[in-house]
């Protein structure tokens, strides 16, 4: 039995999550796997009824969850950052969930932007590191509103958070067993301070992986070589900021946000981790029932495979190619020749 805590949150994410519990409901059905979802109603519609975002005693509430599912953030009626900073960054850092898991796969079926790329050539991952860096949150401001403002915003980068991201990455590359190649994304020649720590630390953890390949690539070179040439790349591991960036064109790459997932992992004993489609909360799709589930459904794959389950992760990758290959029109909202809730039941089926 699973306890998974469910936040539909904004705009279509409740509308995606729904689709995912769908195809998890699927599986408790195929194999011995129980569910006890867990529903919270965290988000703009929240925020707006009564000023809380996320009280401290949820936080509490999630160390005892086996994971957390969740739909999208943002509302058009809040201004930004309160949520992204009040509620995902607070449950990242709270829960020090501190890899980014980024998935960039092209599925057989889909297009790519691309020409000329396949699903042969466009299969790697990210690894991110999620709790440092730019996000932290360190700075402030001076003279705000005057001639006179100075902006304050620092990347902190300890050795601890440098070093956990980069061994996760190194097994990871391990496990994924592919082209065993691990390239570090940085900027060296600029942001000497931080990324001399990064390199450094790649370097000497590298000494205990003798069967991974090494690379580095500047993070503007990486944007380049992922666009011109995506096969170079077997797992990529990069910063908090750089891995924000690098991960959307990924998913532009791999067909769109539509089939995007990602997870926020702690991989200590008794840590809670977090999986998610990484597109917005789409509100102008809101109710409509055309937004794409896929990524919903990917991510709750993901979350399967977190949790051991990998046979039953493997069963969705495989139902989710089926239906995208043989049935969608497109994985675009709005143009996929089917509803939402219609691509839910294709997956589900697949899966049973």
């Amino acid at each position: 039995m699973y306890k998974i805590g469910v936040i539909g949150g904004d705009g279509t994410g409740p509308e995606v999550v729904k689709e995912g519990m769908k195809v998890l409901k699927a599986i408790s059905g195929k194999y011995d796997i129980k569910f006890d979802f867990i529903h919270y109603d965290f988000g703009g519609k929240r925020y707006l009824k009564t000023g809380e975002v996320l009280p401290d005693a949820a936080i509490e509430e999630f160390r005892k969850l086996d994971a957390i599912y969740l739909g999208a953030i943002g509302h058009p009626d809040v201004k930004p950052g309160i949520l992204e900073k009040g509620l995902l960054l607070k449950l990242r850092f709270a829960l020090d969930q501190y890899i980014n898991l980024r998935p960039v796969k092209l599925y057989p079926g889909v297009d790519t932007p691309l020409k000329d790329k396949s699903p042969d050539d466009i299969d790697f991952t990210v690894v991110r590191e999620n709790t440092e860096g730019l996000y932290a949150g360190a700075g402030g401001t001076l003279k705000k509103g005057t001639a006179d403002e100075v902006a304050i915003q620092e990347s902190i980068n300890t050795r601890k958070g440098v070093e956990r991201c980069l061994r996760y990455a190194f097994d990871y590359c391990r496990k994924r067993n592919k082209d065993k190649k691990l390239t570090l994304c940085g900027k060296t020649n600029v942001l000497t301070f931080a990324f001399d720590l990064w390199e450094r630390a790649f370097y000497d953890v590298a000494k205990e992986y003798s069967d991974i390949k090494t690379d580095y690539a500047h993070v503007d070179a990486t944007c380049m070589w992922m666009v011109k040439n995506p096969e170079w790349f077997d797992v990529i591991v990069t910063d908090n900021m750089f891995g924000d960036i690098i991960t959307d064109l990924g998913a532009m790459i791999q067909g769109g946000m539509g089939i995007a997932a990602g997870g926020n992992i702690n991989l200590d004993e008794g840590g809670t981790s977090m999986f998610e489609p990484i597109g917005g909360s789409a509100p102008k799709y809101t109710g409509k029932n055309v937004i794409n589930p896929m990524a919903a459904i990917c991510a709750a794959g993901m979350m399967l495979e977190h949790l051991g389950e990998s046979k039953a992760a493997d069963d969705i990758e495989k139902a989710v190619i089926k239906v995208v290959q043989n049935d969608m029109k497109s994985l675009s909202a709005g143009k996929m020749g089917h509803t939402t809730s219609e691509i839910g039941d294709m997956v589900a089926k697949e899966v049973a």
